[in-house]
């Protein structure tokens, strides 16, 4: 009997040591996004509609909070490498005024050992907030990037704004940035897609989801087999018309044809996940979705993989510290602002991401 039991161990213990080994042999990467909530600095820019972020401004909005607000979400960054056990090679960003709040968010000490490059441009926001992607030298090696201006050529949508109405309108440029992860191509999107504001603009945001697929669908053509990643606050749901039918998101990874795109948080939306609430209902408007490619990579290939004992490709990220723990809110993103009023938090939209491997 004792001889079995030893056999038995050192099967256990053999087989432990080849998980160990075949985990140190893996490698993993994170791909995230996270919108910052008007990560404004305390300076007036003229080109910039950020008055109510001075000091003397709407929002009081002095260095003391500015530099709360950098260490808030640097706070959330590490917290989610301290939980994969590595910082993210690709988080994209919204809601930043400029450049320099992002060079003082990576020079931030609890995240400057991640050594994050950033990709901006500053684009024609009416409200002065841009996206950006940052990114690890170490893991991925930048070619170039394109802004990528939102238009009204399509064909296929009927828009609501008459002329004049659409060469005054103004959004965020949609960011594509491509190098190599680990010696393979990508091409990574950032978008922050129109308001949801009178519960109008699906037309906005349709006609922002097909531009990201248009030029997505030129980038495979231009470079047979790149691995593609569209994020972003789509200021839509994966179910929506703009993720489903314009940006041919797909929810099971078996009927995603290689023209299509893998839509990971669509399930998770209908299974209860949520990375923003209003009005008592949740959303997840920061969606993360994958091309074929990526999702069906032969072994030996960067693909997405599923994380957690639930079997999700994505996740949500949230902490106690990052939830509003009473009152009325209970429960949802601790934000920045409440009711016009400086709180502390951290964003009103809970971060996401996926992770890679091969």
């Amino acid at each position: 009997m004792k001889k079995i039991l030893n056999v038995i161990l050192l099967i256990v213990l053999t087989a432990s040591l080849l998980s160990a080994q075949t985990d140190r042999s893996r490698k993993i990467f994170v791909a995230g996004f996270y919108n910052l909530e008007n990560l404004f600095d305390t300076y007036d820019d003229p080109a910039k509609n950020d008055a109510e972020f001075l000091p003397d401004g709407a929002n009081q909005w002095t260095e003391v909070k500015y530099q709360k607000k950098l260490h808030n979400m640097a706070t959330v960054i590490k917290s989610m490498a301290q939980t994969n056990g590595r910082f993210h090679t690709l988080l994209g960003v919204s809601e930043v005024e400029n450049r320099l709040v992002l060079e003082d968010l990576v020079s931030q000490p609890e995240i400057a050992a991640a050594n994050y490059q950033i990709v901006h441009y500053d684009g024609p926001d009416t409200r002065g907030v841009d996206v950006a992607l940052l990114y690890r030298p170490d893991n991925f090696e930048f070619i170039d990037s394109e802004s990528i201006p939102f238009d009204f050529n399509s064909s296929r949508i009927e828009f609501a704004m008459d002329g004049p109405d659409r060469v005054k309108f103004k959004t965020r440029d949609i960011l594509m940035v491509h190098g190599l992860l680990d010696g393979e191509e990508f091409a990574v999107y950032v978008a922050h897609l129109p308001s949801r504001i009178g519960g109008k603009g699906w037309d906005l945001r349709s006609r922002g989801a097909e531009i990201i697929y248009e030029h997505a669908c030129t980038m495979m053509e231009k470079h047979p087999g790149i691995k593609i990643i569209v994020m972003g606050d789509m200021n839509d749901n994966p179910t929506d018309r703009s993720m489903t039918e314009f940006m041919h998101g797909k929810e099971n990874p078996q009927d995603v044809g290689k023209s299509d795109f893998f839509s990971p948080f669509l399930s998770m939306l209908k299974a209860g996940y949520g990375s923003l609430a209003y009005q008592g209902t949740w959303n997840i408007y920061d969606i993360i979705m994958v091309n074929e490619a990526l999702l069906n990579a032969p072994d030996g290939g960067l693909k997405i993989r599923p994380v957690g004992k639930k079997g999700f490709y994505g996740v949500v990220y949230k902490k106690q510290f990052m939830i509003t723990q009473t009152g009325q809110y209970k429960g949802t993103p601790f934000r920045t602002f409440s009711n016009g009023s400086f709180i502390g938090g951290y964003s009103d939209h809970f971060p996401t991401y996926i992770v890679l491997e091969k």
